[in-house]
């Protein structure tokens, strides 16, 4: 499996506060089943219109990065590591030119919303990032607040030409409720391109239990898209494939009794 977005660096964010974190880390998520690894730090978008605190940042990034590649390449020989960063659109014009912030030096770019809010004209941003060259993969669509039960916003986003990643704590209500119910309509809707970690180096990774959980609800094939097949385009440099609806699970009369008790 390939994992595009989790927060690895050592010391940056409000990922791995540490190398050692990093090595539990990445030895956590090697045992689940990764790969091809893609880190991707927080970047606020707004940072690159300050050519010196983002050269700054930048910097920061390049000297976390080494420690990690490095530790990757001496223990776990197997994995591909790259680079990338998770940007948020606190400006609608952010510069994305420089080859570090986009996923493994591809086209494809890992956005979020600031505050797990959906913006006013937010579908224009993507289009404009779009228009510029790029591919918008949007982070985790499911936790925003703004998105409405007919999932209105989330349609716009993929006809201008955005991607939908979706976490894979998601489908296992890390974050409540009525993100993972949507997490799950946005499957069955098959609007999902990819699943991704977020892992933040603490706490429990949850990517073996999302897949077997989809595989559960008889999302083989979607699992092995999402987790495998898509991602492994992207670092390709290359669009996803389309991913069939998953097909909502029938419950008999008795299962639906016994589940209101």
């Amino acid at each position: 499996m390939i994992d595009f977005h989790n927060h690895l660096m050592p010391g940056v964010d409000d990922g791995a506060g540490d190398l050692d974190e990093s090595r539990k880390a990445l030895r956590t998520l090697h045992e689940q089943g990764i790969r091809g690894l893609v880190t991707t730090p927080h970047l606020q978008g707004s940072l690159t219109e300050r050519p010196e605190a983002y050269g700054e940042y930048l910097g920061k990034l390049d000297a976390a990065w080494e420690e990690l590649r490095s530790l990757a390449s001496q223990e776990m020989p197997d994995l591909r590591l790259e680079r990338g960063v998770e940007v948020m659109l606190d400006t609608p014009t952010p510069d994305v030119s420089d080859p570090r912030v986009r996923l493994a030096g591809t086209s494809f770019v890992l956005v979020e919303f600031p505050y797990m809010t959906v913006p006013p004209n937010s579908a224009a941003t993507i289009f404009g990032m779009k228009m510029q060259g790029w591919n918008p993969v949007i982070a985790h669509p499911e936790r925003y607040g703004g998105v409405d039960d007919a999932l209105e916003v989330v349609e716009e986003w993929r006809r201008v030409g955005g991607f939908l990643q979706v976490n894979c704590g998601s489908l296992l209500g890390r974050y409540g409720e009525k993100q993972k119910e949507t997490a799950w309509r946005l499957l069955r809707r098959g609007w999902v391109d990819y699943l991704s970690s977020d892992y933040h180096a603490r706490g429990r990774c949850p990517v073996a239990e999302a897949r077997a959980k989809l595989e559960e609800k008889g999302g083989v094939e979607q699992a092995r898209l999402l987790m495998e097949v898509n991602p492994g385009r992207l670092l390709a440099g290359q669009p996803p494939e389309a991913v069939p609806p998953l097909v909502r699970e029938r419950r008999s009369l008795l299962s639906r009794i016994l589940n209101r008790r």
